[in-house]
């Protein structure tokens, strides 16, 4: 099997303790991940053949994140080191990415300012049979959109499949360009587009009828899912899969997770899978589209993809920190289980 090449920022989470605790205790954990790299995580965990593309600064401590990202099994070799700081963010465990508690500090990083020209994709490529990437990535500056854009060509060039997650992070975008004049130039590339009702809306502009605050049902949500899907399946023609997630908390604490996948056959609901407590959010997003992503590569049938990138996602609300280690025997318990 050829590789899956992820392609987006390498990221340093620090996930400091609630109320300054973590400055009188001198200690704050650190979590290696990025939208991308989790992906590339979680598929080499299920032993899917990976590479990874970012930019990081020439230094040790980058050094040791890249030796550490090896030992995953991940293919590193197209890395460019360029630029002089690697991104962070700030958010405590068990806290979600869009909450107001998190800090990005990824200004002018080696991955946002690194130009178009200087990747050699006619040898990253040679050995790749998909390309991923996230809307977070051309989020992040003029420069990274052009470099998207660039990557995509020649993936699409090659007859590459592309997938997308179109993650929307509302302290990204503060370059000048909305999300939807550089997005639906580069989903017009994308086989696969995984997101939600409402980063569709925001990134592509695909119509969100507000009425479904009036009427939030399981069908209405369904209905909704497949005009978003046809929407997005009309505009690109390229593409052949549209998932979409659905994350709701009952409280702070207790979750109801569900997705929906849409082809031009039709919509495919996944298990409902529900749980009283979670442990960190941070991921699970990536951990559905690796398990799009895996479910698609190996031909499964759209029950069985959607099931089991649903699960996959779910069970990351159970692991700390940004990546997961769940096997695919553990995802696939989870279905048994609330089937």
């Amino acid at each position: 099997m050829n590789k899956v090449l992820c392609f987006g920022e390498l990221l340093l989470r620090f996930s400091p303790s609630p109320n300054g605790e973590w400055l009188s205790s001198n200690q704050m954990p650190v979590f290696v991940g990025g939208a991308e790299l989790n992906v590339a995580t979680a598929l080499s965990t299920w032993g899917v053949p990976v590479k990874y593309c970012t930019a990081v600064p020439d230094h040790a401590v980058a050094r040791d994140i890249l030796s550490f990202v090896e030992k995953k099994n991940i293919d590193t070799s197209p890395v460019v080191f360029s630029g002089d700081r690697l991104g962070l963010y700030y958010l405590s465990t068990g806290s979600d990415m869009k909450s107001a508690a998190t800090v990005f500090d990824r200004k002018d990083s080696s991955f946002a300012t690194l130009a178009t020209g200087i990747i050699n994709w006619d040898a990253i490529l040679q050995d790749v049979s998909w390309f991923h990437f996230s809307a977070i990535a051309p989020g992040l500056s003029k420069s990274a959109a052009a470099l998207c854009k660039e990557a995509l060509e020649a993936a699409s060039s090659r007859s590459i499949p592309i997938s997308v997650d179109l993650n929307y992070r509302p302290l990204l975008w503060k370059y000048g360009c909305s999300p939807q004049e550089i997005m639906p130039e580069l989903v017009q590339y994308c086989d696969v587009v995984m997101g939600n009702l409402w980063s569709a809306n925001t990134l592509l502009g695909i119509p969100l009828d507000t009425s479904l605050e009036k009427n939030p049902t399981f069908d209405t949500y369904l209905a909704h899912a497949t005009a978003t899907a046809t929407a997005i399946l009309s505009n690109n023609p390229i593409c052949k899969y549209v998932a979409n997630t659905f994350r709701f908390h009952e409280n702070q604490h207790a979750v109801n997770y569900y997705a929906t996948l849409n082809t031009a056959q039709g919509q495919t609901v996944s298990p409902t899978f529900n749980t009283q407590q979670i442990v960190d959010k941070v991921g699970s997003g990536d951990c559905f589209m690796a398990g799009l992503i895996y479910g698609i590569m190996h031909k499964h049938q759209p029950a069985d993809i959607i099931s089991f990138a649903a699960a996959a996602a779910f069970g990351k609300l159970h692991e700390k920190g940004d990546t997961t280690s769940n096997s695919i025997t553990a995802i696939q318990q989870l279905i048994r289980k609330h089937a």
